[in-house]
């Protein structure tokens, strides 16, 4: 091989040519100096500064391979043998989390194995190897301080062993989301705590006389609607199926802050307890109080509620096996007797799998970390809000 002085394209081609063929018969210095001779004329080459960059990791100057393949990524940042080696500069120094970057990205913009030469595909082949090598190493690490965690704190370490959930791309993050109105400083939480309504036992004492008014509205033909009915005043864009679909229905004892003195009269009971709570109270919205039922084989689709100042409650009536609701990450089964307190403007869904009919009682609180003056100036704002006619969003999930 000689050494002249390029002053073509076709010139530096050579010396590409030269710098390859001492790579391969292991002579890095004269590599060195040939790409470093045809860089003086093509700056901005990608492929001269991986040459270069590899003659350098022969030669054993890995700071130097790696300021080399920088100038390679910066002139293509998509150049995959240039994210490849670097991956493999940062995997040989012990810098994994680096290295599977660099993989990962590799492995992105690689293009079908197909339109690929053999040795790449080998080098991708490995790659995919080591990274899921690296993953795996990472999520076993991640997930051990977890299982320390749930071990010395239980259930306190509840919060935390979700965050690493969340961190580790296994668990979406479910936030507030109302359709009409949102408060800020109101924390999402799907369940809250028990502890924040200590009026729940006393309702939950009243499970089977209201159960039993319950069922003799149930026996009644009449005596649920469809959740979801028609309103001339508003318009349905999502039926999801379940508009004007008797499989998801109601029986009112209010709604919209207007009570069916009808129902009421043959379910005192429940009307009794419902109101020892503190129920919303909005003129023209709330509360809305209802038993809801879910025929066999029925799915309410993911959807979210109107007004974060509020928090729903459910007190399980009717629940067969094969029932189940979700609120963002967390899935639970409904247990008769056993009501819970949750925020349904984080996407929520409901099923039942059974061939029986779930019903549960259902009514809406205000949010306990609102004050009193908060609530009177939220029940003031959408008194203003209907007498503008500014109605909420339309009626659909």
């Amino acid at each position: 091989m000689t050494e002249g002085n390029p002053t073509r394209a076709g010139d530096v081609e050579a010396l590409r040519e030269q710098g390859l063929q001492a790579l391969q018969q292991g002579l890095p210095d004269l590599a060195i100096r040939t790409f470093e001779r045809a860089l003086r004329h093509a700056q901005g080459d990608a492929d001269l500064w991986l040459g270069l960059a590899y003659a350098h990791v022969q030669a054993g100057a890995v700071d130097a391979g790696l300021s080399a393949v920088d100038r390679c990524l910066a002139a293509e940042p998509r150049h995959l043998r240039g994210l490849i080696l670097k991956g493999d500069l940062f995997d040989h120094q012990g810098q994994t989390q680096a290295a599977g970057s660099f993989y990962g990205a590799a492995l992105k913009v690689a293009p079908p194995e197909g339109e690929l030469p053999e040795s790449l595909q080998r080098q991708l082949q490995r790659v995919r190897q080591r990274s899921q090598e690296l993953q795996t190493g990472f999520l076993e690490s991640v997930d051990a301080v977890a299982h320390r965690a749930r071990g010395h704190a239980g259930s306190h370490a509840d919060r935390f062993c979700a965050s690493v959930d969340i961190l580790l791309g296994r668990q979406a993050v479910y936030l507030q989301q109302p359709r009409h109105y949102y408060f800020p400083g109101l924390a999402s939480i799907p369940f809250h705590d028990r502890a924040l309504f200590p009026w729940l036992a006393e309702l939950e004492a009243q499970t089977d006389a209201i159960r039993r008014e319950m069922e003799a509205v149930r026996r009644d033909p009449n005596g649920f609607v469809p959740y979801i009915q028609p309103d001339p005043s508003r318009p349905v864009l999502n039926q999801a199926g379940l508009y004007n679909n008797p499989d998801w229905g109601a029986c009112f004892l209010s709604k919209n802050g207007q009570p069916d003195p009808a129902i009421i009269e043959r379910c005192p009971v429940t009307w009794a307890a419902v109101n020892r709570t503190p129920l919303v109270q909005v003129p023209g919205r709330s509360p809305s109080v209802l038993f809801s039922r879910l025929r066999p084989r029925t799915h309410i689709p993911a959807h979210h509620g109107f007004y974060n100042t509020r928090l729903i409650v459910h007190l399980p009536l009717r629940v067969p096996p094969g029932c189940r609701f979700r609120v963002g990450a967390e899935t639970r089964t409904w247990s008769e007797g056993q009501a819970w307190v949750f925020d349904d403007t984080i996407e929520h869904e409901a099923w039942n799998d059974s061939d029986e009919e779930r019903v549960i009682l259902l009514f809406e609180v205000w949010h306990p970390a609102l004050s009193p003056a908060e609530r009177q100036m939220v029940t003031e704002l959408f008194a203003a809000l209907d007498a503008q006619g500014h109605a909420p969003p339309e009626d659909s999930l």
